[in-house]
């Protein structure tokens, strides 16, 4: 596909418009449709669309054939190969379809003319239809396609149950022979399950042995005649089952010239009726073409994007208005536009409705030429740029005076003042071409250079302040901002580095503007955003030397609490602070050295390694700890608090 088509996204609507086909071949047509340079021949096609889709709206769905691997049996036919009945059956629902499709090109005869005497050129193949359904059904050759099968499969029935009938009998008067109460069909033959033992006391043919060796699978001699009776018949059927095959493929041989010509009559209208179904799910409607440089597009949107949520497209391009210059914020639906007024342009001359107004006016482009660059990444700049001046050279090769150039964000990607220069070199190019074409930019100075160049319009996406938001709708005649700056101020950017953005891009001036200047940005903000306080670092400094006074109580030690003089015993040695941690009446506290005075050291009250959780812990504590030492239980957990009376 042409690579400036696929920018634009039509592969995306002819694989659309290929889902709406049946058969293979208008899939194929639909995917490789391309516009058509000749007005006749593109008003044409975009006249039979409109007639298809009156059809569907007044008649309903068309009853049309997906002719699965109808070729390949039609190149079978042709070989001479013969045509088994389930193959026969799919021509037979060909058939079908092209007399219901007749009948509904009949009915919809007033609705379309044209497209209604298509009907005419399907021939009528219900003889042939006739014959194949009376001679197959349900997948197999019927009895009744001619007097001969019935008559062999009568006889087959007839000495099939004389063989089941008199191994029955022998089956049930000496059942100790046989493993089985029941007639066994092996190979090919009835058989009787005879035991191993007994497989002498009934002469016949083994024909199979099971698995262990224990059955042998006997046809008796007695019914041995029967069974090549039975057998002769069998191969009678056969025989005549081919010759009635043979001769139904011979028939649809002879009626491969009209059966062609009713695929070729089926393929067309399954494509037209796909651009007619296409049209009804875009809710899309018919527009006027003209060879005149004109676009006027009424309250279109873009066929790819929800259209509930898609704002109308208003746009005018031609005439003495040659380029359109679009400017405004980003993700404000610049792209968006190109693209709709390029993807409108190929549908339409390309015969399909689009989704706008009927009162749109497309005019006829020998190229649909554009640059559109999307996904751009700040860390390739340079070869973003390359890119784009590759593609943006190709174009100025290839656009006449009868092409339609889009050009998105031109001249971005390097350094602004060469950028700019270039664009603006660019779209004088462009204007001495007298090419029709639309392009978006941020720069100041393009705008600038469309309002004083004649054949250039300023047009712009709206925008809403208030809320940061844009409108996606484009007021033309008018250029628009990015709106960089107020967008930051809005979001809380400090005034003075807005004023210091505005300076930096603009000089003094606009620092001198006016309060009731529209485009005044320095209004004090009405909500300032209060400072944020923010996180400190936290240095690791060294601890503070503990006394050593606090360095002499030992945990076990009993102390006297000072001013309450209470006795209690040392569970934790001093720290930093010179706290100490003493138990007094089983309540744990944190209590300065200089408030303990040693009354007995742990050394005289207990014995060399003591177990101190004795005194401090719970059992259950202890308990809990003593687990924690063999193993690991998610559930077991210990929770030591300062100050935590025990229970």
């Amino acid at each position: 596909m042409n690579n400036h088509h696929q920018i634009l996204e039509f592969n995306c609507i002819l694989s659309k418009l290929a889902d709406h086909a049946l058969s293979e071949t208008a899939k194929n047509k639909c995917l490789s449709l391309t516009p058509y340079f000749s007005e006749r021949e593109a008003k044409k096609h975009l006249e039979d669309t409109t007639q298809a889709k009156r059809i569907i709206c007044e008649a309903g769905s068309p009853p049309l054939s997906a002719m699965a691997d109808l070729e390949k049996l039609i190149t079978l036919t042709e070989a001479g190969d013969m045509l088994l009945p389930d193959q026969l059956e799919k021509f037979m629902s060909f058939f079908s379809a092209c007399k219901r499709l007749k009948q509904y090109l009949k009915r919809a005869q007033s609705a379309s003319p044209k497209i209604g005497s298509y009907g005419s050129s399907i021939i009528d193949l219900t003889i042939l239809f006739d014959e194949i359904d009376r001679c197959i059904r349900h997948g197999r050759v019927d009895s009744a396609a001619s007097k001969e099968l019935y008559n062999v499969r009568r006889k087959s029935e007839q000495v099939n149950d004389q063989i089941k009938a008199k191994l029955t009998t022998i089956l049930s008067k000496n059942k100790a022979w046989f493993s089985d109460s029941f007639v066994s069909f092996r190979g090919g033959h009835y058989t009787l399950p005879v035991k191993r033992e007994h497989k002498n006391n009934v002469p016949g043919s083994v024909i199979e042995i099971s698995n262990t060796g224990g059955t042998c699978f006997i046809e008796p001699s007695s019914v041995s005649k029967l069974q090549q009776e039975y057998d002769t018949l069998e191969i009678e059927e056969d025989c005549e089952i081919r010759r009635i095959l043979y001769t139904l493929t011979a028939e649809i041989n002879d009626a491969l010239p009209d059966i062609r010509r009713n695929i070729e009559a089926m393929e067309t209208l399954d494509f037209l009726f796909a651009k007619a179904k296409l049209s009804i799910a875009m809710k899309a409607g018919p527009i006027s073409l003209t060879t005149e440089r004109i676009i006027r597009i009424e309250s279109a949107r873009h066929p790819l994007l929800c259209p509930e949520a898609a704002v109308p497209l208003c746009f005018t391009l031609g005439g003495e208005t040659r380029g359109m210059v679009i400017t405004g914020p980003n993700t404000g639906g610049k792209t968006v536009t190109l693209k709709t007024v390029g993807l409108l342009s190929l549908m339409a001359q390309s015969g399909l409705h689009v989704p706008a107004e009927e009162a749109s006016v497309f005019t006829m482009n020998n190229l649909f030429l554009c640059d559109i660059g999307d996904g751009q990444s700040i860390s390739e700049n340079l070869s973003t740029f390359s890119s784009h001046m590759k593609n943006v050279i190709g174009i100025l090769e290839e656009a006449t005076d009868e092409s339609l150039v889009l050009l998105d964000e031109l001249g971005s990607g390097t350094d602004p003042a060469e950028g700019m220069g270039l664009a603006i070199a660019i779209l004088e190019e462009l204007c001495n071409r007298g090419c029709l074409f639309v392009t978006t930019t941020h720069y100041p100075e393009v705008k600038d250079y469309a309002i004083h160049r004649e054949g250039l319009e300023n047009a712009r996406m709206a925008f809403d302040r208030q809320t940061l938001t844009p409108l996606y709708r484009l007021e033309m005649g008018e250029a628009g901002e990015s709106c960089a700056l107020y967008i930051a101020q809005r979001l809380g950017m400090p005034d003075h580095i807005i004023k210091n953005a505005s300076s930096a891009a603009y000089s003094t001036k606009k620092l001198d503007a006016s309060p009731s200047d529209p485009h005044f940005l320095f209004h004090p903000s009405p909500n300032p955003q209060a400072s944020i306080p923010s996180p400190k670092i936290v240095p690791d400094l060294p601890a503070k030397p503990v006394s050593s006074v606090s360095q002499q109580f030992n945990i076990g030690d009993s102390v006297v609490v000072y001013p309450e003089k209470e006795i209690g015993i040392v569970f934790a040695t001093a720290n930093e602070k010179g706290e100490v941690g003493v138990q007094v009446k089983k309540t744990k506290k944190m209590i300065s050295h200089k408030r303990i005075k040693l009354q007995v050291s742990a050394s005289q009250l207990y014995p060399e390694n003591y177990d101190f959780s004795i005194l401090f812990d719970t059992v259950e504590t202890r308990k809990t700890r003593h687990q924690m030492t063999k193993h690991h239980d998610k559930n077991n957990m210990i929770i030591l608090e300062e100050g935590s009376k025990e229970p």
